[in-house]
């Protein structure tokens, strides 16, 4: 008997995701129970849209993709909006705690680029931020490194618009006006001169 001939239906289209993924850190973690030990894998994952929304997620699980894809979930429900200004960078100077890890994250000017270093610079490339200065202060511990950059990202208040002029827009000066010159003290006239006596 003939097989029935498969159709080729050609290349599945897939549809373009939502957030960008990045996978922050992937450890091995044991549990001791009785019998012996358990293993399984913990997943750091960060997403983001690079518009304005950002978050990070932590998950275990006995597969690495089993981890990862419940890392993505709870990144999802953990995410937070930054606020971004007109030059691509955060609105004012912030520092951040979280355990033993501190951030100090400070706005900059245009063509600066993402001066940051290991988690960080992965979770501020997701929000959209383009132009920072930031300094890891303390534990080196990405997990920890990661948790206080979402805070200090959360802690971010923005601004009214009128204060993201660029600083070549100088405000009029107002006019003042000059005050009238004193006219010079006029002399008092001089006594006449008595006549010779003869």
């Amino acid at each position: 008997m003939a097989k029935p001939q498969r159709r080729n239906r050609g290349p599945r289209k897939q549809e373009p995701k939502e957030y960008d993924e990045e996978v922050i850190q992937l450890d091995r973690v044991t549990r001791v129970v009785k019998g012996g030990r358990r293993l399984r894998f913990r997943a750091t994952v960060a997403i983001g849209n690079r518009k304005g929304k950002v978050g990070v997620g932590v998950a275990k699980s006995n597969e690495v993709v089993g981890a990862i894809k419940k890392a993505v979930t709870k990144a999802k429900q953990n995410l937070i909006i930054v606020p971004i200004t007109k030059d691509d960078t955060i609105p004012h100077r912030i520092q951040s705690k979280f355990k033993a890890s501190k951030i100090l994250l400070i706005p900059a000017g245009p063509g600066t680029g993402i001066i940051a270093g290991g988690a960080t610079r992965r979770i501020i490339e997701l929000s959209g931020v383009k132009n920072i200065l930031s300094k890891t202060l303390g534990s080196p511990n990405k997990l920890n490194n990661s948790k206080a950059t979402i805070e200090a990202l959360k802690a971010l208040r923005a601004r009214p618009e009128n204060e993201f002029k660029k600083e070549d827009e100088k405000k009029p000066e107002a006019k003042t006006e000059a005050p009238p010159a004193k006219k010079p003290a006029s002399k008092p006239p001089m006594p006449p001169k008595p006549a010779p006596k003869k």
